[in-house]
């Protein structure tokens, strides 16, 4: 007989507590093997798909595309045990509870969110429907699925001996007859914040596909909207409760502070909560250092090799002025009330994507060329916009290098990205009138600007980290006496 396991959302390391659910990978009564990935969430740091440590047939889902969910609740129920499916890896049974620590051939337990998992060597997706009554085993019952589940329909158990189980429940009844025919999270976050019953909606898509145009009709008091629930009544000399979507607030549109934009949000609140900062900043005619990176590709391309972006030779010149102003490589421990300078440069760089900001770290930055620095941050930044950075990817930085010119703009006053202690950021660099050698000159000029944290340093070190900076732009030689 196949045990039903409960497998939960695991702890996804760096203090990250929940993730929302982007897509899911495995339908209800789906075969999954050992270690295949069942769902694809977005956490706080990056995109990752979970792998399912049981092999067997899924028999639930908690859970809609678009909801969050806590680190420890359930994501899927699995029946583990022979006979359960047709496909490999399915491991027999050992009668323990859902939950528990897999026996030998049931699981791998491997779950650690984004480094991927022993023993998944393929990503088999087996659309095999749960056994009929002919296989002669039945599924047990799981506990009742929370609201949101997806539930698998029991098959009839064939005669045996002992008493049968009871049979896997079925999703919850109430206004539940069937799928809602919604494919954006956006339009089924739309509907629950403002009370809807998605049910009652008659879609104007494809096939009756509710839209998000159909759901803001309904707000706007479409009478083809059946409410959720009935208002209670007002008690007298109350005032009535303020509907969303009617009156004043017709039209308004409310987003969560969440996943990758929520943690953006709590970690740029808590820096100016916490860290005194101080901006300075220098214009620096980057004309020489523009005109050194075109040998350096002139002889990279006639010799196969890579080319050079700019930002790498931004993220040279920073390890450089580091070496020279270590106390700014630092954080604070404030429970200690102590500065902790750190040996080891992890070179985070801001970059946008479609999910919103992302800050991937380059390791030991300190320690790698210029064209070391220029294909790490090309990976990094592929890995970005493909939606693949990992936890490892995104965390540990200990200074981070902003190029805000990529958006047209020429300064900004950076906020630090806490716990570190300083950010560097970069304008665009565009012509102007400079002075050169004593006249009048059109030059390529770069804004520069430099928020520290006052706690580990005073203005001078600031002052003389940001000039080092602009005198490697200006004249790129003196990188070179410093190596």
């Amino acid at each position: 007989m196949a045990v039903v396991k409960e497998f939960t959302l695991p702890d996804l390391g760096e203090g990250l507590t929940e993730a929302e659910i982007v897509r899911w990978l495995v339908e209800v009564g789906e075969v999954v093997a050992i270690d295949q990935p069942v769902v694809e969430v977005e956490t706080a740091k990056a995109v990752v798909e979970v792998p399912c440590p049981y092999g067997g047939v899924v028999t639930a889902r908690f859970g809609e595309e678009g909801d969050s969910l806590a680190v420890g609740r359930p994501l899927v129920t699995v029946a583990v045990g022979s006979g359960v499916g047709a496909g490999p890896d399915l491991g027999p049974a050992d009668g323990s509870a859902p939950g528990g620590e897999p026996g030998a051939g049931e699981g791998s337990g491997n779950v650690l969110v984004g480094y991927g998992t022993a023993a998944a060597t393929a990503r088999r997706r087996n659309r095999v429907r749960a056994v009929s009554a002919a296989a002669g085993h039945a599924v047990a019952a799981p506990a009742a699925p929370a609201p949101g589940a997806t539930a698998l329909a029991p098959a009839p158990a064939a005669p045996e001996p002992a008493a049968a189980p009871a049979p896997v429940p079925a999703a919850p009844q109430a206004s539940d007859a069937g799928p809602v025919a919604v494919i954006s999270p956006l339009v089924r976050r739309l509907a629950r914040e403002n009370g809807l019953d998605l049910r009652a909606l008659a879609g104007s898509g494809p096939e009756g596909l509710i839209l998000r145009a159909d759901v803001e009709r309904a707000l706007a008091g479409d009478t083809t909207l059946a409410p959720a629930a009935a208002p209670a009544a007002t008690a007298p000399g109350t005032a009535a409760p303020q509907v969303a979507g009617a009156g004043a607030d017709r039209g308004v549109e409310r987003i969560a502070l969440r996943g990758i934009r929520g943690a953006v949000a709590e970690k740029l609140t808590r820096s100016r909560r916490e860290i005194p900062d101080a901006t300075c900043w220098v214009d620096a005619d980057a004309t020489e250092l523009l005109a050194t990176r075109a040998a350096m590709n002139t002889a990279l391309s006639a010799a196969g090799g890579a080319t050079i972006p700019v930002l790498a030779l931004f993220a040279r010149i920073v390890t450089a002025a580091l070496a020279r102003h270590p106390e700014l490589n630092a954080t604070v421990d404030t429970a200690r009330s102590e500065i902790v300078r750190l040996p080891a440069v992890h070179l985070g760089f801001a970059a946008q994507t479609d999910r919103g900001l992302v800050v991937p770290v380059v390791r030991d930055a300190h320690a790698r060329t210029t064209a070391g620095l220029a294909a790490e941050i090309r990976r990094l930044t592929d890995a970005a916009r493909g939606g693949t950075l990992t936890p490892a990817d995104l965390t540990g930085g200990t200074f981070t290098l902003n190029n805000y010119g990529v958006f047209g703009v020429d300064g900004s006053t950076p906020i630090i990205n806490h716990p570190e202690a300083a950010m560097l950021g970069v304008g665009r660099i565009t012509p102007k009138p400079w002075v050169h050698q004593g006249e009048l000159a059109v030059r390529q000029v770069v804004q520069l600007s430099f928020t520290f944290d006052h706690r580990v340093c005073d203005g001078g070190t600031a002052g003389g980290f940001l000039r080092f900076v602009a005198d490697c732009v200006e004249n790129p030689a003196v990188l070179l006496a410093t190596v």
